[in-house]
């Protein structure tokens, strides 16, 4: 029986691309920089930001990462909290579920996430959150989702992972736990949908 719901952020509780793309052609455009093509933006958008910086900044011999990184640390992410796009019915499937479910995150942001969580006021819905600053390792590496797992006493076919990327499909995997490709259907999953409430119609959620 399901008892846990485990949510990536970027792709699934948000749209970020836009946010993400002003951010680290932010932090290119202050070394000097050309804006990131294509193929980076897509990296960025799934990948944490030691990985994203250390990606976008790859070819260039100044500045240095740590550079960077004191840049970036010194910096305020807020004034790109405005440029994420929540999905519209997030709110209200989070309002059905939380009384069934232990609701949580596992997500490759930062910093920024408890910040993002307060700006849209849906701290309140999330019993654990996990991030890439908290895990011991970042997705796709399962340590995140197995330190909510054990959070809430639930073994891994208790629960369902919602993710977008390859790196969440990995991560699901590395933990047995099944995946709900959101709007993605490319991934390897056991469910795929288009939006929240797309999710309440799934087998696991008629037991």
């Amino acid at each position: 029986m399901l008892k846990l719901i485990v949510f990536d952020c970027d792709g699934v509780m948000f749209d970020s691309r836009k946010a993400n793309t002003l951010y680290y052609n932010h932090l290119l455009r202050h070394f000097g920089l050309p804006q990131m093509n294509a193929g980076e933006e897509e990296y960025v958008h799934m990948n944490n930001v030691n990985n994203s910086v250390h990606h976008i900044f790859r070819h260039y011999r100044q500045p240095t990462l740590d550079e960077v990184h004191v840049f970036r640390q010194q910096g305020d992410y807020s004034p790109f909290l405005p440029y994420m796009e929540m999905e519209p019915d997030l709110v209200e499937f989070l309002e059905i579920t939380k009384e069934k479910y232990h609701l949580a995150i596992s997500t490759n942001r930062t910093t920024t996430m408890i910040p993002l969580l307060r700006t849209y006021r849906l701290e309140g819905y999330f019993g654990k959150v996990m991030t890439a600053d908290t895990a011991v390792r970042p997705k796709p590496a399962p340590d995140a989702l197995l330190e909510i797992l054990e959070h809430f006493g639930c073994q891994p076919e208790e629960a369902i992972f919602i993710g977008d990327s390859i790196i969440d499909e990995q991560h699901a995997a590395a933990c047995k736990v099944p995946l709900i490709a959101f709007k993605n259907p490319d991934l390897h999953a056991q469910y795929y949908v288009r939006c929240f409430m797309d999710i309440l119609q799934l087998p696991p959620f008629k037991e």
